[in-house]
């Protein structure tokens, strides 16, 4: 069991497989060297919509294009159909759960997990407890698919399951900040600096707002949600469960 033997000192390693997360840098902090399987990964953001999409369209785009279900479980913003297009994730296979009561959302999550059919599940969960976490964590490790769960950066404070955490924020140029706050190996130097891509009709569109602006110094969040004057996604193109 050489999964089982570790130096505190050293980065430790999951027993389940790991995806790399597309970006290099991030992979070399990370233990098994990629998103594991089978565990709670959290997100925690200072804002919502501030480059989730962007941070995880790698591993979304390989699973996707794969035939892998991804679902997205209560986003706090509409999801833009075509920003996702344009990072290569294949939105036919995209299923999108709405839920408005915080018990909803656990429920749907648990069945979700249940159901280990999944290639990647992301849920924005703000209101949820460490034993809410504890139970999810419990039930994710019957599954073989990565799950993702978005808490506000406030709940670092908070004791978790998880067995990977990460406080993500968006920073200028499109870049993203990512401290790992807890894993199983020694504490973080420093946080990791990523530039994911941003799909071209989202840079657009944020050009012309700056543009517009009258605040010259007017920068916008690196999202694709509801907080961009853009269309919807199309309710064709994005399966929805209510």
């Amino acid at each position: 069991m050489p999964h089982a033997l570790w130096r505190g000192d050293a980065i430790g390693s999951h027993v389940s497989p790991s995806v790399s997360s597309g970006h290099p840098k991030l992979d070399r902090e990370l233990p098994g060297h990629g998103w594991p399987s089978s565990v709670l990964t959290e997100l925690l953001w200072n804002q919502n919509g501030s480059g989730e999409f962007r941070l995880l369209a790698p591993v979304l785009k390989q699973l996707s294009r794969a035939g892998k279900t991804i679902i997205l479980l209560a986003p706090p913003h509409l999801v833009f159909a075509p920003a996702l297009e344009q990072l290569g994730i294949d939105i036919e296979q995209v299923l999108l759960v709405q839920s408005e009561k915080p018990a909803d959302r656990l429920w749907a999550v648990e069945q979700v997990l249940k159901s280990a059919s999944f290639g990647a599940l992301l849920c924005w969960l703000p209101q949820a407890r460490p034993d809410h976490l504890r139970r999810l964590q419990l039930a994710a490790a019957g599954s073989e698919g990565l799950t993702f769960v978005f808490r506000p950066a406030t709940a670092q404070q908070e004791s978790s399951p998880a067995p990977l955490r990460l406080l993500c924020q968006a920073g200028p140029e499109g870049q993203i900040s990512v401290e790992v706050i807890k894993r199983r190996g020694p504490v973080a130097s420093a946080p990791i600096i990523i530039r994911p891509e941003l799909p071209a009709i989202i840079e657009r569109n944020i050009g012309k707002l700056r543009f517009s602006s009258s605040n010259p110094s007017f920068d916008f969040p690196h999202a694709m949600d509801s907080r961009l004057p853009l269309p919807t996604a199309a309710g064709s193109r994005l399966s929805s469960l209510a």
